[in-house]
């Protein structure tokens, strides 16, 4: 899609309408698949609130090209579990073939809400979107953690951790986790309810010392997960006397982190050099204004796995061998850009855009096309691309990860 036709197409979508590029500029209530001299109309069946909101899929940029698999998949496309404490939906292998090394979980927990006590085989990073929790953990020395958390902040439990999370008043809370394995089900976590179900009470009896009878009424596995429950009282009350805290602490406040800020929007980097205790599981936090563009780069290290906060945006993904594919993106949104691929991600609405960038990864790292070419002899980048002292001279020596800087 060419530029014009671009910012026509979204200028008609925020009126209610478009402005079809065919037809000499004839309006219509509906877009068309079409560029001049390319495409042509879609009698249909269609489903037109999916070709407004991806106008890069109907009108791909005229630099596309090749057979790229789907970078994108809707959390409002995901199946939702419902629960008598809040719900849960999760975007995994199964809903993003792509995503071999990553798995999303969205759950809302209402205030009082439970998600069970539990550990799972693969690790565990969130962020909080919405209101507040408590979480709780212990390591395999025995030390203990209970923190609260509200929108901004991050936990990290490793793989094999036990742990518990519950929504605070007054409304509980929402939050994204994040697995370092595609793979991962949260329907197929290690429950505490469930492994006493299957275990003998006699067994139970000679664990914990007590009669057997004493197991009788462990609630059945599927009358908890995400449950509801009273409101805790403050975090002091909740923390166990005499025991000793596990260190490093298991979550982060990533909005108080100083930004990298730029003319056009901000980055807060988190790593094991600010979050000692997330070894496998890096990431950034993106801000553009309106206009602004995350510059074009890519990352040496890793797949980058995204979920889009709040805003608008399109992503176009460069693969190498002459593919290219573009994607637009909006609220709730997952993201992938599969491992060292160059790419940009465009703010096209009228509010600033944030999103996470995630990693499978212990440390963050990205290369700059900018940066690379000012630090590139200028007769050689000369030779390559064709260009005049000015541009040259423009180049950034110094990395600017929102543009316009």
């Amino acid at each position: 899609m060419d530029d014009v036709t671009r910012r026509t197409l979204l200028t008609a979508t925020a009126a209610g309408g478009f402005l079809a590029a065919a037809n000499a500029g004839a309006q219509t209530n509906e877009p068309v698949p079409q560029r001049p001299g390319h495409g042509g109309t879609d009698p249909g069946p269609r489903n037109l609130a999916r070709d407004r909101q991806n106008p890069d899929l109907l009108v791909p940029p005229s630099t596309d090209h090749g057979t790229l698999p789907n970078l994108r998949f809707s959390f409002s496309d995901a199946h939702m579990r419902l629960e008598s404490g809040g719900w849960t939906r999760q975007v995994t292998v199964r809903e993003l073939g792509v995503s071999k090394d990553i798995a999303g979980v969205n759950m809302r927990l209402n205030a009082g809400g439970v998600r069970e006590l539990h550990w799972h085989k693969a690790a565990e990073w969130a962020y909080m979107l919405y209101g507040s929790a408590r979480i709780t953990a212990i390591d395999a020395q025995g030390h203990n953690f209970a923190d609260d958390v509200g929108v901004g902040d991050l936990w990290y439990f490793a793989s094999g951790v036990p742990h518990s999370i519950q929504g605070l008043g007054p409304d509980g809370c929402e939050f994204l986790l994040v697995f370092d394995d595609g793979d991962f089900d949260e329907d197929n976590t290690f429950l505490l309810s469930d492994w006493f179900k299957h275990t003998p009470n006699e067994v139970l009896a000679k664990n914990f010392g007590v009669a057997g009878s004493s197991f009788e009424h462990v609630p059945d596995p599927s009358e908890l997960y995400i449950f509801a429950a009273a409101v805790p009282g403050p975090l002091d009350s909740d923390k166990i006397a005499g025991t000793i805290p596990v260190s490093p602490t298991l979550s982060h406040k990533m909005l108080a982190q100083q930004p990298i800020k730029t003319k056009s929007g901000t980055v807060r980097i988190t790593d094991t050099s600010v979050f000692p205790a997330s070894k496998t599981i890096s990431a950034a936090l993106v801000e553009v204004q309106p206009g602004g563009m995350r510059e074009l780069h890519w990352h040496p290290n890793s797949n980058e796995w995204q979920y889009y906060i709040e805003g608008q945006a399109r992503m176009g993904v460069f693969a190498a061998s002459g593919q290219a594919r573009t994607f637009d993106f909006q609220a709730g949104d997952v993201g992938f850009v599969p491992f060292a691929m160059g790419h940009y991600v465009e703010n096209t609405g009228t509010t600033p855009l944030r999103f996470l960038e995630v990693f499978k990864s212990s440390y963050y790292a990205d290369v700059s096309l900018n940066q690379w070419l000012a630090l590139t002899p200028p007769e050689l980048v000369r030779a390559h691309l064709k260009l005049d002292p000015q541009t040259l001279a423009a180049l950034h020596k110094e990395k600017f990860p929102v543009v316009p800087a």
